[in-house]
């Protein structure tokens, strides 16, 4: 049995940059003798195991080849007669194709090192056009800090135009297709992401409302609402969009419609609906956004007034006098400011 550090734990090394995670591989090894050794199988397709102590995932060197369509139909094989290179040659991207052993000795079959000091995202064989998330995924790379500024090879921008025009995106999963989408918002530079897809001609079907890019704020939250304004609130209609962030697309709709409000009854309304003091919290992030800005001094005095009416007399009303006494507090405390 050998072990070796591979992927972008590798890459990260080699650039100075602390890996969030790592990845290994085992050589010349077999289920049983892994579990013998005290690993914990939890793969599914092909041999994955759990590090006893550190939690860390070991994955038997395997091979694969396409048997369907989509990126989860494909055929696995493995055994201890796998060569590490052959376990490096399916990985996606030559940056991610290498490996360091326990002696810190870095095996590079594909010119990983090269295409990292060239700044060159290369794909490592054909078959990286065989899974169409790996184009997604590469979209992703670029929102990292020290993967922003490198450049797709023209020929791995042929594979991704390639799986564009295919029907293959359409056959992943929208939770699959979100995950990648949210790690891209949770990272420093979004807007790559969303600029790769345009670039590629990657839209269809999952981002045909993607017609404006526009990101602002630090949250993945409020980076996703400002990409729904722009887009007309049409983006991304089929992914499972956590409620989290329904609530915030919800609540800054309301903002903008009381903003456009004219009549002051109407106003009162929208202001009992966004809630201030339930959302508070929610509330005063949606207020830093840029947008919002010219009318920053308005709201603040909006939402001052409505924190400072006292509701705890409502639990002296039943029924309807609840929702009047409730509208007559709103009134007298915005008053003077609607």
């Amino acid at each position: 049995m050998k072990v070796f550090e591979v992927g972008g734990c590798v890459r990260d090394e080699l650039m100075g940059v602390n890996p969030v995670d790592r990845d290994w591989v085992v050589i010349n090894s077999s289920p049983a003798e892994m579990e013998q050794s005290g690993y914990k199988p939890i793969g599914k397709d092909f041999p994955v195991f759990l590090h006893q102590e550190t939690k860390e995932e070991y994955a038997l060197a395997r091979t694969e080849k396409k048997s369907g369509k989509g990126y989860k139909d494909f055929t696995f094989y493995f055994d201890s007669s796998v060569t590490l290179e052959e376990d490096l040659k399916r990985r996606d991207l030559t940056i991610n194709a290498m490996s360091k052993d326990s002696d810190g000795n870095i095996t590079d079959p594909f010119g990983g090192k090269k295409d990292i000091q060239k700044k060159i995202f290369r794909h490592t064989s054909s078959a990286f056009a065989e899974d169409p998330l790996r184009a997604l995924r590469l979209a992703r790379f670029k929102t990292y800090a020290h993967l922003k500024d490198f450049e797709i090879a023209e020929e791995t921008s042929a594979l991704l135009r390639e799986i564009a025009i295919s029907d293959e995106l359409s056959s992943l999963s929208a939770d699959r297709v979100w995950m990648e989408t949210f790690k891209a918002l949770s990272s420093p530079y979004t807007e790559n992401f969303f600029e790769s897809l345009v670039e590629h001609g990657l839209l269809n079907p999952w981002f045909t409302g993607l017609e404006k890019i526009s990101i602002d704020g630090i949250t993945p939250e409020h980076k996703w609402i400002e990409m729904q304004r722009v887009n007309h609130f049409n983006l991304c209609s089929d992914l499972p969009i956590p409620k989290s962030f329904q609530k915030g697309i919800e609540l800054f709709k309301l903002i903008l419609s009381l903003i456009n409000c004219s009549e002051a009854q109407e106003k009162i309304v929208l202001i009992e609906s966004i809630n201030f003091p339930r959302n508070h919290e929610e509330l005063k992030g949606l207020l830093e956004l840029k947008i919002l800005q010219p009318h920053r001094k308005d709201l603040d005095k909006i939402s001052n007034a409505v924190m400072s009416i006292n509701f705890s007399q409502l639990a002296e009303f039943d029924g309807n006098a609840v929702s009047e006494k409730k509208q007559f507090l709103y009134h007298e405390a915005l008053k003077s400011i609607l």
